[in-house]
């Protein structure tokens, strides 16, 4: 008798065991994973009826069947049906309109989503995910025209771009190069209409821009700027290092940057300083002169610039200089982004034109250097300087004292490293410092399309 009872309880046992085990098995195995599908929509609020609307879902177990319907309070389609029996973790799927019918009476339409996972969780049934999205239905293209632009656009140079765009439901504006770079456009005048400057990077062998105007619902319309190209060849500068520049400024510079600590060799320390530290200083420019404001803007009319009082042109913008160093040819090269103005001792620098000091601080090679936001996405930097008269976050008028030219950063006598930047790019600063390029290619074309406009 006890035999038996003690026969009953490890059974017992047994069977506890098993079943908490079964349990634990589970709760823990990946089989039995209890996340529902997670799905990620391309479109959500509104749809043009046209393009596809792509799907991801991804989840851990795979993926058993994907089920989507789109519905109007009259009509229902089943638009996919798919049973993929597949253990994948990641798929995708595209939902278009039900063959044949490319309008909808409603304004917009229910889209259903259901997908099923290859869990064990549920009774062996799998976690299933559901959802129903409203899509408005959208099915206009934005209205898009160039009203004014620049007649033509010279390679390092700039150019101005009028247009209108509207749109009741616009998700993005935008002026899309051909090397990749975005311009964006700042309100004009009044609502619907915009007004960019554009720039034609030095090291780039063509230019093109198209103005792009998309919708939440996916219809995107595109207008090319009709610019008028002209090539510019800039002077490529063969330049041999000496002893006395790798031992003197060289070797001063490489005992101040963090990016040559440790580099002993003196030409590795210049190729650090000229490519490495050059780099990281012009992304933090770079960074900074890229911002343009989205408040309206009634007019832009800038003065010529004039930084320095008789300065003198030491150094060419756009020069691409090639070093060498006792036979060992091209060990690094760079291009020189600014026009070099020399004139006195500590010269005054002044600002010709208004603007907010955006940045006033040492930035490695450039030294002691202010930037300052003229509006429209110009900017104007002055390196190099002995000392800065402005702080960040000031506000400066026309003919303000804002620094003194100097020797700080990679200088080799005291001078101002004069740079004109629209969003970003460098552009030429003569064409800046010229009354009769800013009035034909700026301010002319803003005063007739503000003509147009104000008729309209």
């Amino acid at each position: 008798m006890r035999r038996g009872r003690n026969n009953s309880g490890i059974i017992g046992w047994i069977i506890v065991v098993a079943v908490l085990s079964a349990f634990g098995f589970m709760a823990f195995s990946p089989l039995f994973e209890r996340d529902e599908p997670k799905v990620t929509l391309s479109q959500e609020g509104y749809w043009n009826f046209r393009d596809p609307i792509h799907v991801n879902v991804e989840d851990a177990s795979g993926l058993k069947s994907f089920k989507a319907t789109l519905s109007t309070p009259h009509d229902e389609w089943l638009v996919s049906d798919q049973n993929t029996l597949s253990k994948v973790t990641k798929q995708s799927f595209d939902i278009l309109p039900p063959k044949g019918v490319r309008r909808v009476e409603a304004t917009s339409v229910l889209l259903k989503i259901e997908a099923t996972d290859n869990s064990l969780w549920g009774l062996f049934m799998g976690n299933t995910y559901k959802q129903e999205i409203t899509l408005v239905i959208d099915q206009r293209q934005p209205i898009l025209s160039i009203i004014a632009n620049s007649y033509k656009i010279q390679k390092g140079g700039s150019a101005i771009v009028i247009f209108r765009a509207e749109d009741p439901n616009m998700d993005s504006l935008k002026i899309q190069t051909n090397f990749g770079k975005t311009f964006l456009a700042q309100p004009f005048i009044k609502k619907g209409y915009y007004a960019s400057l554009v720039a034609w990077p030095v090291q780039e062998a063509s230019f093109s821009a198209t103005v792009i105007a998309r919708d939440k619902a996916g219809n995107e319309v595109k207008s090319a700027i009709p610019l008028r190209l002209k090539d510019h060849v800039y002077r490529v500068s063969n330049i041999e290092l000496s002893d006395a520049f790798l031992d003197g400024k060289i070797a001063e510079l490489a005992n101040t940057y963090e990016q040559t600590a440790g580099v002993d060799d003196r030409l590795q320390q210049f190729g650090t300083i000229n490519e490495k530290v050059r780099s990281d200083n012009e992304k933090i420019i770079h960074d900074i002169t890229s911002k343009v404001s989205n408040t309206l803007v009634a007019d832009f009319q800038p003065a010529p610039f004039y930084p320095l009082v008789n300065g003198q042109k030491v150094a060419d913008f756009g020069d691409h200089r090639i070093y060498s160093y006792k036979g060992k040819e091209n060990l690094s090269n760079a291009y020189h982004m600014g026009l070099d103005l020399a004139s006195i001792h500590m010269g005054v620098i002044t600002s010709s034109n208004g603007g907010k000091v955006v940045f006033a601080q040492n930035n490695g090679i450039y030294g002691n250097l202010p930037i300052i936001d003229h509006g429209f996405g110009l900017y104007t930097l002055y390196g190099h300087c002995s000392e800065l008269n402005v702080q960040e976050g000031d506000t400066i008028v026309g003919g303000q004292q804002i620094a003194k030219t100097g020797l700080s950063g990679y200088a080799m006598g005291d001078h101002l490293h004069f740079g004109i930047l629209v969003q970003g790019i460098e552009v030429r600063p003569e064409e800046w410092m010229d009354s009769k390029w800013i009035s034909d290619n700026i301010s002319s074309v803003i005063d007739n399309a503000k003509v147009i406009i104000n008729q309209r």
